[in-house]
């Protein structure tokens, strides 16, 4: 990846060319082999670290003009700070492997950088030159060819910058977790899937035995063609084939989930149950809560009353800290008779929150979000546009 976006990249290109040895870890640009003066006169050599702007595999102009930096603070000849970029200090984790040090702000007088050529020679020039004083022969073009990031690093097909961006890379590193599973690709599943998809999981599998009909295409992620839709393709294939231009670990399942294949969720690290209730579901959530799984299970009851819909939404969480509630929130229609599921209202703006509560409460279990009340149970009610937490550990 770092040497097909550097070779499609001009700016970038230039660099290498140039002699800079480049990087690009998590999102990041690193221009490794920075020599700079430190506060006794030494010679020092540091790493410039940029946020990386991409339009697909190629660079876009870089979105922000500040620079980070690992190292020590760089001096002046005579040992004075080189002030006059000075942001804030301070080391950071901005994501596995790329710790910083300070924070330099040197904006260009239209505003903005051009491309990252512009924007690391710039920075280079104000901290190597008075190194370069010091001892002409030391330089940041040392020609060392760029450093390739190791096999299997990204689970993506192209960098995720939008983590780097917002420099969360450190927070989005915790979702790096084992396998999860998707049972059931319908409305609230397939919204499951886009948002996980965007998760750096090494794998998202996906169980539904549907068909993708044209009522499912009116509550789901995206549009399929009406060509796609005449094929009657399977969902699970569907979405797979979908999400994997993005995620190159969606493994679909074109099938059920019942007593013969439900130790496939054995080896999840945590499942998503966004399937009907029933026999089935319960057969499934006995074998999860015996295996001490973590696991999500939603739900909606939406109804229709003078030509206006109400109802809640429902996510209930189990895990082996918390799960003496499950047969209390979770109902089997099969079994206990007509309830407010049987209706079986499904609206793409509803299913996306339903998933989308899910898919919080997943990030929260892994620690990516703040949980103060550690609920296991939550339910969204629509016409008072209220969230109750209960069950809490």
């Amino acid at each position: 990846m770092s040497q097909q976006l550097i070779n499609r990249s001009p700016d970038l290109k230039k660099l290498c060319d140039d002699g800079y040895q480049l990087e690009i870890r998590s999102g990041y640009l690193l221009t490794k082999g920075i020599p700079y003066l430190n506060n006794k006169g030494e010679i020092r050599r540091g790493t410039l670290v940029s946020e990386l702007t991409l339009a697909g595999d190629v660079t876009d102009r870089p979105g922000t003009h500040v620079m980070y930096f690992a190292g020590e603070y760089p001096c002046k000849i005579g040992g004075a700070l080189i002030h006059e970029i000075a942001h804030s200090s301070g080391e950071q984790r901005l994501a596995e492997g790329v710790v910083v040090h300070h924070t330099f702000s040197s904006k260009p007088a239209h505003g903005y950088y051009v491309d990252y050529h512009e924007k690391v020679t710039t920075y280079e020039k104000i901290l190597s030159s008075p190194a370069h004083a010091v001892d002409s022969s030391v330089t940041a073009r040392t020609f060392a060819p760029p450093i390739e990031p190791e096999p299997g690093e990204s689970v993506f097909n192209y960098l995720d910058t939008a983590s780097s961006r917002a420099g969360i890379n450190a927070a989005t590193e915790k979702l790096r977790v084992g396998p999860i599973a998707i049972v059931g690709g319908g409305g609230t599943g397939s919204y499951v899937l886009d948002l996980t998809a965007k998760c750096p999981v090494p794998q998202i599998h996906l169980f539904d035995g549907d068909v993708l009909l044209t009522h499912n295409a009116f509550r789901a992620p995206g549009a399929p063609s009406l060509e796609e839709l005449r094929t009657r393709p399977k969902k699970a294939i569907y979405l797979a084939e979908k999400y994997s231009k993005m995620h190159r670990g969606i493994v679909p399942h074109d099938y059920y989930i019942d007593a013969s294949n439900v130790d496939e969720l054995r080896a999840m690290d945590f499942i998503f149950l966004c399937m009907d209730g029933g026999p089935a579901k319960k057969m499934v959530i006995n074998h999860l809560l015996a295996w001490a799984k973590r696991f999500v299970d939603v739900g909606m009851g939406v109804n229709l009353r003078d030509a206006s819909l109400y109802g809640i939404l429902r996510v209930t969480a189990s895990t082996p800290a918390k799960n003496d509630h499950i047969g209390s929130r979770i109902a089997f229609p099969a079994e206990n008779g007509p309830n407010e599921y049987d209706t079986n209202i499904q609206i793409a703006d509803l299913n996306a929150l339903n998933a989308a509560l899910a898919v919080i409460k997943w990030k929260k279990l892994c620690g990516f979000y703040v949980d103060l009340e550690n609920e296991h149970f939550s339910a969204y009610t629509i016409d008072g546009n209220t969230i109750v937490n209960e069950d809490q550990t």
